[in-house]
């Protein structure tokens, strides 16, 4: 039963996680914070993970137990993301892989949130909505590829909410705000609609949109699976409107475990199991990371 290491930091977070057989052993996450108001820019985000990153990595595996010759392949993220946090990992997976002898395994980011989300939402052949600051994807898979049947074409939901949030002085509210109108910028500044009815308007309008085209995929893929991944997961709000989409089409939103739809290590460690026992591996001239590596471009040998 091989174990691996995986390695994620394709944004502001950065973590080291340790799978074995299915089994999450370790876990452990840093999230480069910013002050309020402000996003995160490469520079400073990847200096924060060469800070952080070798703790982080020494953490996992006291809290699996294992040591580096336990170990059987290091897993990263090759992207997409941001080119710093990415080029940071990758300088860190490439010299430990050396340094202990074990084989590299490059994953794309997105296809780690899905593997993660297959092994814990118990998903056999599910249709994915991958709602994440970076990438929003409605997929399935055929033909040893993730089919992207949809996607945003210029601001993915996390990162449109992420901006919004920043010009507005009230936070984002998760569930439901007064009000329902669509408002504009005019009746907030009049007075006729508050912050939080346009927080609201935004989120609902955005959700809804999402889960229209998660259900015509449903209806294409003739799936009964729905499988919702990616750090927006977590929002309550995205997931009652798609449970109770699929209650009523007689399909099933498979469970969340919200502490691993945000970045973390243990996603792409579970992507690298799966790709190095079918011998897909990374050589070092091979290594480099990528900000624009597209899901359907990762053939995918471990599904039948």
């Amino acid at each position: 039963m091989p174990a691996v290491l995986g390695l994620e930091g394709s944004a502001n977070k950065v973590g080291a996680g340790i799978v074995r057989d299915g089994r999450i052993l370790s876990n452990r996450r840093e999230t480069f914070v910013t002050p309020p108001g402000s996003g995160f820019a490469p520079g400073p985000t990847g200096r924060h993970h060469r800070r952080v990153l070798l703790d982080l990595i020494s953490g996992a595996l006291s809290d699996a137990g294992l040591g580096p010759r336990d170990l059987d392949a290091i897993a990263f993220t090759r992207g997409p993301g941001m080119g710093a946090p990415l080029a940071v990992v990758a300088v860190v997976a490439r010299a430990l892989a050396q340094l202990w002898e074990l084989p590299l395994v490059g994953v794309n980011h997105c296809v780690g949130h899905i593997e993660m989300g297959r092994l814990l939402g118990e998903a056999r052949d599910p249709v994915v909505l991958y709602v994440s600051g970076g990438n929003t994807q409605v997929l399935c898979f055929s033909r040893c590829r993730y089919r992207i049947l949809g996607e945003t074409l210029d601001l993915a939901l996390g990162n449109c909410l992420d901006r919004y949030a920043l010009q507005r002085p009230q936070p984002w509210l998760q569930h439901r705000a007064p009000g329902s109108q669509a408002v504009t910028p005019k009746l907030l500044e009049s007075g006729e609609a508050t912050a939080e009815d346009l927080c609201f308007s935004l989120q609902e309008t955005a959700f809804a949109m999402v889960a229209e085209v998660a259900e015509r995929a449903l209806a294409l893929a003739g799936a009964q699976e729905l499988l919702l991944v990616g750090g927006v997961a977590c929002n309550q709000r995205l997931q009652e409107m798609l449970r109770t989409m699929c209650s009523a089409r007689g399909a099933r939103l498979c469970p969340i475990d919200e502490r691993y739809c945000v970045d973390n290590g243990a996603m792409i460690a579970q992507a690298g199991w799966e790709m190095l026992r079918v011998g897909q591996v990374t050589a070092l001239s091979d290594s480099g990371v990528t900000q624009r590596y597209r899901t359907d471009e990762v053939e995918v040998t471990w599904r039948d």
